[in-house]
């Protein structure tokens, strides 16, 4: 919401502002910046307990999709992971079926979950830790084998790439990580594929930027 979000040094740097908030203000919301003019916005995915948080928008193009996805943490407890689960399965069931309608999805944002050992920087002390539960980094499967690509890892198949730090214990610094934030683009940009990189020296917040290049 405006009031919640300011715009205007977007706007002189040229870039159009699409916002989807959450109910509760200040709560959460995804968002997306554009150069562009996209044919369509979508706010939400009309899902009333997903929309309700403000986790879904998407931007539609001539030639793709961009969706902003904000997935839910677990970590305050119980209720919160229960939700998370269930949030990954409606979400999945959305994805599925939009499919039928769009081909060149990318779907961009803090997924809150670390897929394989070696997105996180302790796998093993983190195994029964919200964020890398095998149910959850068996959801992250269970989506790419959907007909999505992990952009990141299609150039790059090091360890200690990390896009989320903790503020506690100097965790940056020590680059004691996770990486909870992906591009996933749809099988069929992948011959689109350009590079794609972790902004890790950018600092704004505990989580750094993650950045896609498509060819035409």
């Amino acid at each position: 919401m405006p009031d919640q979000f300011d715009t205007q040094l977007f706007e002189e740097l040229g870039y159009s502002s699409f916002i989807h908030s959450a109910t509760k203000k200040g709560y959460s919301g995804v968002a997306i910046l554009s150069k562009i003019a996209p044919k369509n916005i979508q706010y939400g995915c009309g899902i009333e307990e997903i929309d309700f948080e403000g986790r879904v928008i998407r931007a539609d193009y001539q030639n793709f999709s961009v969706m902003s996805v904000y997935f839910p943490s677990g970590s305050s407890g119980d209720i919160r992971q229960n939700f998370k689960i269930k949030f990954l399965k409606l979400f999945q069931t959305y994805i599925s079926d939009l499919q039928q309608e769009i081909q060149n999805l990318i779907i961009c944002g803090d997924y809150n979950i670390c897929h394989q050992s070696i997105d996180i920087h302790n796998p093993i002390r983190n195994k029964n830790t919200s964020g890398f539960l095998p149910e959850e980094r068996e959801w992250m499967s269970s989506f790419t084998d959907m007909g999505f690509i992990d952009s990141f890892r299609i150039n790059n198949k090091e360890p200690h790439n990390y896009t989320w730090w903790s503020y506690r214990a100097r965790a940056r610094e020590k680059n004691l990580g996770w990486r909870i934030d992906y591009i996933m683009i749809a099988d069929s940009l992948s011959s689109n594929f350009k590079n794609s990189l972790i902004l890790s020296k950018a600092v704004h917040s505990d989580h750094c930027p993650v950045l896609l290049e498509l060819a035409d």
